[in-house]
């Protein structure tokens, strides 16, 4: 984890819906349709993928990690409309594994060969074949439709004169530096970290030991699994709302960010965005 601190003060950003409006299509086109396709649930495709998408943008889970959105939805298919072998052992995978990216699942099956029969092992070996397809079809989208929402160079621009700035993601890091890249925002960063670096929770207590008060640092993002990682290390949060990523944005530039770097963002102020951000969400379920 390379970062030299230059301020006192520390942003941390989320990537995909948060800084990128790049969510909806990924879900959309690639994770939920690869999903069908791999466990050959097309009978029930409308509605598992109504699912996906409820589960993964649209409530209180928005934004969980992809083998953990894996988990719920084949669980409800099991339970719903057909057999899935070995969704046990994924589910116990996923609650115990303290990185859940291909790495991690790749080393998983290489553990378990000659120790678990091979039908538990299946299921690892389906989600990593999944995950897989996932990331070639993300890398095939087109690269107009992956876009900054507007006002997010502005902001960024604006914090990184005052802040370190640390891109901090559950997606795949080919994929988030290459769209930064492309879009001009990795120059306003310090560091980059995915799922490959661990969780967003300890992410964020590793960059904190660079030497930063946690009042000090700030977390931007747009699912509740960002607030939690953010009060994991008692740090602060600031909400960027679905479907409002554009005035979330602007305020964060024009009201949050003076604010943060002011010492006045904790208390009445953070509380009245976070009531907003689970207002939204839970209307959107």
């Amino acid at each position: 984890m390379h970062l030299t601190s230059k301020h006192s003060h520390l942003i941390c950003v989320d990537s995909d819906g948060c800084a990128m409006d790049t969510m909806d299509i990924k879900h959309f086109r690639c994770f939920g349709p690869a999903m069908v396709e791999e466990w050959s649930l097309t009978p029930w495709q409308e509605e598992i993928l109504q699912r996906w998408n409820n589960t993964n943008l649209y409530s209180m889970t928005r934004g969980i990690n992809r083998f953990q959105g894996l988990s719920i939805a084949l669980e409800e298919a099991d339970r719903s409309y057909r057999h899935i072998p070995g969704i046990d052992r994924l589910l116990s995978w996923t609650a115990s594994s303290h990185e859940l990216s291909n790495r991690a699942l790749e080393k998983e099956i290489a553990d378990s060969r000659g120790k678990e029969d091979q039908k538990e092992i299946q299921i690892l070996e389906k989600a990593l074949s999944w995950s897989r397809k996932v990331n070639e079809q993300i890398a095939a989208l087109p690269l107009d439709e992956l876009q900054p929402f507007p006002g997010v160079k502005e902001a960024l621009e604006a914090a990184h004169r005052e802040a370190d700035i640390a891109v901090v993601s559950s997606a795949n890091k080919k994929a988030v530096e290459v769209e930064w890249q492309r879009c001009g925002l990795a120059t306003m960063t310090d560091v980059l970290l995915t799922q490959d670096d661990g969780s967003k929770a300890f992410c964020i207590g590793e960059l904190i030991k660079k030497g930063y008060f946690p009042e000090n640092v700030l977390m931007l993002g747009d699912a509740p699994g960002d607030e939690k990682a953010a009060l994991a290390n008692n740090v602060l949060f600031y909400p960027v709302l679905v479907k409002q990523e554009t005035a979330s944005w602007e305020r964060f530039r024009t009201q949050a960010l003076p604010k943060f770097l002011q010492g006045s963002y904790a208390g009445t102020y953070q509380e009245e965005l976070t009531d907003l951000f689970h207002d939204n969400l839970k209307g959107k379920a």
